[in-house]
């Protein structure tokens, strides 16, 4: 597809020579009031070179510059060069690129690029999927989603919490509190009572604690007994997961959790050792990490048990020679911001060049009514609860709306998660979110149902016109009557795209995609608002299905990025 602003930017490059061609790229603006131009091109900084006021200067600018084939008119205001572009030229490049890709237009060619890992999700074993899960799971399958986009091959690992001491907690808690039949009958929410019970009992009797600590280390020296009731509460764990992911139509590469690894710190231990980084500190291993203004990396507890650092970093190299990975991408809480810098720089000082490869992706966190979650005290919010109440929600409204939808049941489950899906994505990833559910459910204004909505009524129009998208034509389209102002606005919406994919993944933000989609679908209303597109001459009317079937395009490759579906009819 042709870069106008490229081309544009060449051409004035031609007259002011000692600015380059991206850095003049980077100046030109896009005016919020297209009375105001296309593009726009301030010259304050040009005084300098020219000895000239930057009015004079824009006037010969202007007057100098060449014709170009899509700019249609040039106007200098004050110091800036405005730049009205062929609307016809403009429309016919964009239209015929997104209908040339469809649902790719945007995309690279699969596989044309390197592997990056992405880590994401990572619930604990024999904890409930709460809310707080939420984010940590669509932003990271978002940003898989989005980096596949761009050619790279992606691989998303779910780093599962299944080692550490809270399982010796478990264990004592199930021996003291619980039954196998219990356990098998009410699954992860037994778990967590007999956890949080546990907590609450070791407070008044501290000698809980030691017991715990007592049957880690069996399991950590391969007690079969404790292991077993370990596996067992593994399985119980993941039904639940699985059940969450289904809902959410999130798949992973690889399961490989933190007990994946027992065997293999030994070897990274010792390459530590031998590498000169670990000393001694009372009876722990650490590296040193002063120089970087950071406390120590502990690696070893007194007692010789591995920390998480040691994990992470055993991982890593593990997965820097299974994947040889041309990124790692690591989707966590804001709060972890300080284990990510150090054991990252722990990699660095073992002579990995490729630590420079390791991203850390941190995300604010969410809390219920002012109140943080905590899987000790009980206060959490199940996620798959708020999965299931969206959806109830949804087919309520649809009931009302549209009683005779078909499959009703099975759009009240897309667009009730992908409403969930769309509110976590909307705001920047750093921001803490507040969980409401008023906001959540809110099925009108800048949500997911909207744009879900949006892309129903294109395939509506489509439906109706007793069109397939295979049968339109760039050859039928005539361009001359896609000129006006809501015609070009959906377009020049849908243009961005390709640059809002690269922007998302270069800055680790889906928000982006998901206020490009609300950019789209209300210019694509306004669109359809002013045109009238079935009852349009025939020649009119198919040139307005081209601009259809472009939004339609644009809102389910968008959607998809977001981890969401987009239905055909709501």
């Amino acid at each position: 597809m042709r870069d106008f602003k490229l081309e544009l930017a060449q051409s004035i490059n031609k007259h002011v020579p000692d600015m380059e061609v991206n850095d003049i790229i980077k100046t030109i603006e896009i005016p919020t009031n297209s009375e105001m131009g296309d593009y726009a091109f301030p010259c304050f900084r040009l005084a300098k070179t020219f000895r000239k006021a930057p009015p004079l200067i824009a006037q010969e600018l202007a007057d100098n510059l060449e014709d170009i084939d899509f700019i249609e008119n040039v106007e200098v205001v004050n110091a800036y060069i405005n730049f009205f572009i062929n609307k016809e030229v403009y429309v016919k490049t964009i239209l015929d690129e997104v209908l040339d890709k469809e649902d790719k237009f945007g995309y690279k060619e699969p596989n044309s690029r390197g592997n990056i890992v992405v880590d994401y999700s990572a619930p604990n074993i024999a904890k409930p999927f709460h809310i707080g899960h939420l984010r940590s799971t669509v932003i990271g399958n978002s940003l898989y989603r989005i980096h596949e986009a761009l050619g790279y091959n992606c691989i998303g690992v779910n780093h599962l919490g299944d080692w550490g001491t809270q399982f010796g907690k478990l264990i004592v808690a199930y021996k003291k509190y619980s039954s196998k039949e219990e356990v098998e009958e009410k699954g992860i929410s037994e778990l967590l009572r007999i956890y949080v019970l546990f907590h609450e009992e070791a407070e008044k009797d501290p000698s809980l604690d030691d017991m715990a600590r007592d049957y880690f280390t069996a399991m950590e020296r391969g007690d079969e007994e404790s292991l077993e009731l370990w596996r067992w509460f593994k399985e119980v764990s993941l039904e639940e997961f699985e059940r969450v992911y289904k809902l959410l139509d999130i798949t992973f590469d690889s399961y490989n959790g933190e007990s994946f690894y027992n065997d293999k710190m030994e070897p990274v231990i010792k390459e530590l050792e031998d590498k000169g980084l670990l000393e001694d500190s009372e009876g722990a291993k650490i590296v040193k990490l002063e120089d970087k203004d950071m406390p120590p990396c502990l690696i070893t507890k007194k007692d010789g048990s591995t920390l998480y650092a040691t994990r992470d970093i055993t991982a890593a190299l593990y997965r820097k020679e299974t994947y040889d990975f041309e990124k790692a991408i690591y989707v966590t809480a804001l709060q972890q911001n300080l284990h990510f810098a150090q054991w990252f720089e722990v990699i660095r000082k073992m002579g990995y060049d490729w630590a420079d490869d390791l991203v850390h992706v941190p995300f604010g966190m969410v809390s219920m009514e002012g109140s943080k979650f905590s899987t000790r005290k009980g206060n959490v919010v199940l996620l798959e609860d708020i999965l299931n109440q969206a959806v109830e929600k949804t087919r309520t409204i649809i009931e009302e709306k549209n009683p005779n939808l078909e499959n009703k049941d099975y759009i009240a489950e897309k667009v009730g998660i992908g409403a969930v899906i769309f509110d976590d994505m909307y705001n920047s990833i750093i921001k803490d979110i507040q969980f409401s559910w008023d906001r959540v459910l809110n099925f009108e204004g800048e949500t997911g149902p909207y744009v879900q909505y949006t892309h129903a009524r294109t395939c509506s129009v489509l439906r109706r016109a007793d069109i397939n998208l295979a049968d339109i034509q760039i050859k039928d389209i005539d361009y001359s009557v896609l000129t006006d102002p809501a015609t070009v606005g959906v377009i020049k919406a849908i243009s961005r795209f390709p640059q809002v994919i690269e922007e998302a993944a270069n800055k680790y933000e889906p928000s982006f995609v998901a206020r490009f989609l609300i950019d789209v679908t209300q210019a694509f209303n306004k669109f359809y608002h002013d045109n009238s597109i079935l009852s349009a001459e025939e020649s009119t009317k198919n040139s307005r299905l081209a601009v259809v079937a472009a939004t339609k395009y644009t809102i389910e490759s968008g959607l998809f990025l977001l981890g969401i579906y987009a239905p055909e009819q709501m």
